[in-house]
């Protein structure tokens, strides 16, 4: 078992981290601090932008459902009037920025979560520096910034934060790296505006969340649209490089498809070579992994987006921060 493996099958399924985390997980904790207090104490090292932030993210590595969130939180806030953009690290990607995404822009580029954004009509700018990044989607005319993994990019100034759990995992064992799972330390979750859950049982004061989804669309054709029933009964390869590729698995497996899951590093960069199934059966994966797929895609790959959805209260409390916040 891969040392990554092994780390995560003790964060979330019990037993002690490995003593040697232990130390590590000590001085980890005090760079969280230092670097959090730095920020606390010289509010000037804090770059506030003309236009309100919100900034969604989570406090565990791996995925939690961030992007569904960002695609779902961006069309809600426009249809209340705003002209919201994405900012992004473009993480998985090589360009350094600051750079605003068009249709054209290669995945391996700007990062397959900003493309699977961009896809959906918003405008995603990425940058290593994101104030710099966000003030190219203020220039597109953006009178609200969304940024993406951002609850610890502390020099980005924020109006509203999100915080997004995996209902299943939740914080696992509730240790900082690398003994746990946990960027910051679990009482972080005070300090934001929202809880957002990932399935599973949102306690008191959470903000529950489900991932719909129940189609497949072709990778070669995007004419042909099936629901996932069609492949109930029959095996196929389910590709996901993803935080949590079981989460995948698992979903496929409920509409009674037999699975024979691929999981691959989260922003794996897919080639040809890593596709060399020859019994015939379908190929499913996810959105994001489609994004860096396209180029190569088969006539019997199948991507299968999902959708976030969220209380429409949930919705009318972040505009009404954003309306608080805008100058």
């Amino acid at each position: 078992m891969a040392l990554g493996a092994s780390l995560q099958k003790r964060w979330y399924g019990g037993g002690s981290p490995p003593l040697w985390t232990r130390p590590l997980e000590a001085l980890y904790g005090r760079v969280v601090e230092r670097r959090a207090k730095a920020f606390r104490d010289d509010p000037s090292q804090v770059v506030r932008l003309p236009v309100p932030v919100v900034v969604v993210g989570n406090l565990t590595v791996g995925g939690t459902g961030k992007t569904p969130l960002i695609v779902a939180l961006a069309r809600a806030m426009a249809v209340r009037g705003f002209r919201p953009g994405v900012v992004s690290r473009g993480y998985g990607g090589t360009e350094r920025g600051p750079h605003l995404l068009t249709d054209e822009d290669d995945p391996a580029r700007v990062g397959d979560e900003p493309s699977l954004i961009r896809q959906g009509g918003v405008p995603v700018a990425v940058g290593r520096d994101r104030p710099e990044a966000a003030r190219l989607l203020i220039d597109a005319g953006c009178d609200l910034v969304l940024a993406d993994d951002g609850l610890q990019h502390h020099r980005l100034g924020r109006d509203v934060e999100i915080c997004v759990l995996d209902g299943e995992r939740r914080l696992g064992n509730g240790r900082l790296l690398p003994a746990g799972p946990l960027r910051e330390p679990a009482s972080r979750l005070a300090a934001v505006d929202f809880v957002v859950v990932n399935g599973g049982m949102p306690k008191p004061g959470e903000i529950p969340m489900t991932l719909e989804g129940g189609m497949a669309v072709n990778m070669d054709d995007p004419t042909l649209i099936a629901p996932l029933s069609d492949f109930a009964g029959r095996p196929a390869h389910a590709v996901a490089g993803i935080g949590n590729p079981a989460r995948f698995f698992t979903s496929l497996a409920a509409h009674g498809i037999a699975v024979d899951g691929h999981p691959f590093a989260d922003h794996h960069a897919f080639t040809r070579d890593d596709f060399t199934f020859a019994d015939g059966c379908p190929v499913l994966m996810t959105d994001k992994d489609a994004v860096k797929c396209r180029a190569f895609a088969r006539a019997n790959w199948w991507r299968v987006p999902v959708r976030a959805n969220l209380p429409d209260a949930f919705y009318e409390a972040v505009a009404a921060k954003v309306r608080a916040a805008t100058p």
